[in-house]
C-alpha cells in the first residue's frame, strides 16, 4: 500500500472513531438517563433479573391487563421488537416496532387470551458493552398447561450502563415443522424461575 493510501486510511479511521465517540457520548448524556422511564432496581440490577422481568411483563391470564408500564422501564428509549417468520407464500418476513408499536400490535392479543411465556434454555455471549442472549421459550395459555402451544427463540440484546441493564432489542422466530430449537440451546440452563402473582 502506498503512502497516500495509508494516510487516507488513517484519516478515515480517525473520522469514524470521532463520529462513533460523539454518538456514544450523546447517548450516554441523554438517552439512557433522561428519557428512559424509572425502573424498579430489582428488575434491572442483573442480566437474569431483566430477562425475568421481560417475560413476566407480557405474561398473564386471559383478560388481565399486561404490565406494559413495567415493560417500558426495561427498554432503552430506542429499543426495537422484531418479529420474524415465514408467510404463506414461503417468503421470509419481519416487522420492526418501537415499544409503543409493539404494545399496540401485540397487547390486545396477549390480553384477549391467556399467555404465559417462559424461558426454557439460554446461551449468552458478550464483547465489551455488547451482550447477546439466545433465549429459548415456550408459550402456554395457562400456568397449568402441560404442553405449550408454541415454542421459539428470542434473540435479546442488552446493554449495561454501569448502574443498570437495558434491553436494546428483542428479535424472535417460532418453531415450525422444518425449524426446531437446537438441542444445544435447550440443554443450556435458563434464568432462575420468575415468581409473580397474577
Amino acid at each position: 500500500m502506498n503512502t497516500r493510501c495509508v494516510m487516507l486510511s488513517r484519516a478515515l479511521l480517525a473520522m469514524a472513531l470521532t463520529v462513533s465517540g460523539s454518538a456514544v457520548n450523546a447517548q450516554s448524556a441523554g438517552n439512557t438517563s433522561a428519557v428512559a422511564p424509572t425502573a424498579d432496581p430489582a428488575d434491572v440490577g442483573s442480566m437474569d433479573a431483566i430477562v425475568c422481568a421481560l417475560y413476566a411483563s407480557i405474561s398473564g391470564p386471559k383478560g388481565m391487563k399486561r404490565d406494559f408500564a413495567r415493560l417500558r422501564t426495561l427498554m432503552a428509549p430506542e429499543a426495537r421488537f422484531v418479529p420474524t417468520g415465514r408467510a404463506p407464500d414461503g417468503t421470509h418476513r419481519y416487522r420492526s416496532w418501537n415499544v409503543d408499536e409493539y404494545i399496540a400490535a401485540a397487547g390486545p392479543g396477549l390480553e384477549a387470551g391467556g399467555f404465559f411465556e417462559s424461558e426454557i434454555g439460554r446461551t449468552t455471549t458478550s464483547f465489551g458493552n455488547v451482550w447477546h442472549i439466545m433465549s429459548a421459550y415456550d408459550s402456554k395459555r395457562t400456568l397449568e398447561d402441560t404442553t405449550p402451544f408454541q415454542r421459539g427463540v428470542n434473540s435479546i440484546q442488552l446493554f449495561n450502563s454501569g448502574t443498570r441493564w437495558y434491553v436494546m432489542s428483542v428479535m424472535w422466530d417460532a418453531e415450525r415443522a422444518d425449524l426446531s430449537i437446537p438441542a444445544t440451546l435447550l440443554a443450556a440452563p435458563p434464568a432462575p424461575s420468575c415468581r409473580k402473582s397474577y
